[in-house]
């Protein structure tokens, strides 16, 4: 058994050597299983994924959605992800970094998607989450919402609704908050500006 120890320290010596001399930095199962899940994505031609801080950094990317249908049709949406190392013990954190208005995603990027949360197991992918995402802009939720007045209007008014998405993705509305008892304008966010 301490051959074998021998022969192991000779052999990363050996690598180390090979590497000028710098150690090699042993990947953590989060790393190998999400170098795994990457090499086996299969997106749809309207997604796309960068690595912002280079090839090095594959736990922190960055996903962009680009809905081929549906209300969001002609949106480019921007994700963020960060890896945990315990990868896929713990489902990666997600933000969206496009303001959009959309029952699940708040004014501060925050994206209500289940597996994302209490349905995440570990027999998910990085594939299943972008697929997730993808689905909420061709079918938008208002059953479990986190932005309740786009969700009110979407369930209660749908011509609106796509009407403020819409004006929201040409830039052309000025967000306000009011009710709906209040004013003639479905419900918006205040901070889109």
């Amino acid at each position: 058994m301490i051959r074998l120890f021998k022969v192991k320290e000779k052999q990363r010596e050996q690598a180390e050597n090979a590497n000028g001399g710098a150690p090699i930095k042993k990947q953590t199962a989060g790393e190998l299983r999400l170098h795994k899940d990457i090499s086996e994505l299969n997106l749809p031609k309207s997604c796309t994924i960068t690595f912002p801080n280079g090839k090095d950094d594959l736990m922190n990317f960055e996903v962009s959605i680009r809905p081929d249908e549906g209300y969001y049709f002609g949106g480019t949406f921007l994700f963020s992800f960060q890896v945990s190392p315990i990868y896929p013990h713990e489902a990666p954190k997600v933000k969206c970094k496009t303001k959009v208005y959309h029952p699940n995603i708040d004014l501060e990027g925050n994206v209500c998607l289940n597996i994302l949360r209490e349905d995440w197991k570990p027999v998910l992918n990085i594939n299943t989450i972008i697929y997730g995402l993808y689905h909420l802009f061709t079918e938008p939720n208002s059953e479990d919402p986190l932005n309740h007045d786009a969700a009110a209007v979407l369930r209660d008014n749908p011509k609106m609704f796509e009407s403020n998405v819409r004006r929201a993705m040409s830039g052309g509305i000025d967000w306000i908050v009011c009710t709906g008892l209040e004013c003639d304008i479905p419900p918006l966010p205040v901070s889109f500006l």
